[in-house]
């Protein structure tokens, strides 16, 4: 993806998450220069990925096949053994109309999918089989707001605003929204996205970056880049 492009994605994302009166937190908006500056402070939000994140998969097509995520805060992994500390993880995500983000499953992260606005969201369900692979004979189970779903294997979930489902460890999932843009809400235990996302496709998790102009803000995939001791 072009950083031109990027930064025209974190703009229009940013009005839209404004428009159903979700604010991102302060460090959002700093410039590469300000997080320079504040990187010593900032360790907490580095170490723990926080911040922007847009992907195409790197497959280059974004309206098609890519999804915009903001971390808003985030655990450390290594409290998830001991099961004290801060276990969790939540984001604010955006599913384009008709954008679909990849057949996917996760090793240990469970996580609530909230549609908190917009258009419909839709899942498309599978589950694991015991080697990890997708089963496509076996039923879905699945809670959504706390009331027990069976599902045919490789069935549409579809979830208006307010609604919600909870995927366990495992559970195959692709998504896209309907009818308009969705605003996403996601409450996890803690996120690792450089280890526990496992694609059905032989794709990348984050996108290459074209640097056409300076970065707005920096992706959390820039943090090693531009941001070195």
């Amino acid at each position: 993806m072009k950083r031109s492009r990027v930064n025209e994605i974190m703009e229009q994302a940013d009005e839209f998450i404004r428009s159903f009166g979700f604010l991102l937190p302060p460090f959002a908006y700093w410039s590469p220069e300000q997080f320079k500056v504040n990187q010593a402070k900032a360790r907490g939000i580095i170490d723990a990925r926080l911040g922007w994140d847009i992907t195409d998969f790197g497959q280059q097509k974004f309206d098609e096949l890519g999804l915009f995520l903001f971390t808003v805060r985030n655990g450390n992994q290594a409290d998830l053994a001991t099961g004290r500390g801060m276990l969790y993880a939540e984001k604010i995500m955006i599913s384009r109309q008709d954008q679909v983000t990849p057949m996917h499953r996760h090793h240990l992260k469970a996580e609530d999918i909230i549609n908190r606005g917009g258009g419909t969201l839709t899942l498309e369900l599978f589950m694991p089989d015991a080697e990890g692979n997708i089963d496509r004979k076996a039923d879905v189970h699945v809670p959504t707001d706390g009331v027990a779903r069976t599902m045919p294997a490789g069935s549409k979930l579809r979830l208006e605003p307010g609604e919600s489902v909870t995927l366990l460890p495992g559970v195959w999932h692709a998504f896209w929204g309907e009818g308009a843009d969705v605003l996403i809400g996601e409450v996890s235990t803690v996120n690792d996205d450089l280890t526990d996302n496992v694609f059905a496709e032989p794709i990348g998790r984050f996108a290459a970056i074209e640097e056409d102009e300076p970065p707005t803000h920096l992706l959390v995939a820039d943090y090693g880049i531009w941001l070195k001791d």
